[in-house]
C-alpha cells in the first residue's frame, strides 16, 4: 500500500523510523550518512556520517537525546518521533498523509478534532493558508467552466 494507507505503518525501532523517515522525505533519493550528516549540520546540528549509518544498521538503538535531536533537525521533524514509543510518531505519519492527500487533491477542506488547548500558530497559519489555496482553485476552477452554477 504505501502512504495511503490509513494504519500507521509499524515504527517500533529507530532503524525503522530512520529508513520510514528516509523513504518519506527523499522519496527515491539515495542518501548516504555523509550527506545526511552535512544536511544536519547546515541546520545547526551535529550528527557524524558514521553514526548516522550505525543507526541504519540497527547498531544504535538507544541515541542520546542530542542524537534525536540531530536527527530531527535532518528531517524536519520533532525530534521525539525517534523516541521509543513516541506519541508524536502517529502525528508525523498523520501529516505526511495529509500533505500526500492535499497535493493529490483528495482533502479540500479540514475539521479540528480533540485539540483543547487549541492550536499551535504555526498550524493554524499552515491550515488556513491550505484551505485559502482550495477556495482559490475552486474559484478558477468555477470561472473556466462557466460559474458554479453551470454543470
Amino acid at each position: 500500500m504505501g502512504i495511503d494507507e490509513e494504519c500507521t505503518p509499524e515504527l517500533q525501532s529507530l532503524r525503522q523510523k530512520v529508513e520510514y523517515m528516509l523513504e518519506k522525505t527523499f522519496p527515491g533519493q539515495k542518501v548516504s550518512g555523509r550527506i545526511f550528516a552535512e544536511l544536519v549540520k547546515d541546520r545547526g546540528g551535529s550528527l557524524s556520517h558514521s553514526y548516522f549509518s550505525n543507526i541504519l544498521a540497527g547498531k544504535v538503538t538507544q541515541p542520546s537525546e542530542e542524537i534525536l535531536k540531530a536527527l530531527g533537525l535532518g528531517f524536519g521533524v520533532d525530534w521525539r518521533f525517534f523516541k521509543e514509543e513516541s506519541e508524536v510518531v502517529g502525528d508525523v505519519v498523520a501529516g505526511l498523509q495529509f500533505l500526500a492527500k492535499r497535493r493529490t487533491g483528495e482533502i479540500g477542506g479540514m475539521a479540528g478534532r480533540g485539540v483543547d488547548d487549541g492550536l499551535p500558530a504555526e498550524l493554524l497559519e499552515f491550515a488556513l493558508s491550505l484551505l485559502a489555496d482550495t477556495k482559490a482553485r475552486q474559484r478558477t476552477d468555477d470561472v473556466e467552466d462557466g460559474g458554479p452554477d453551470r454543470p
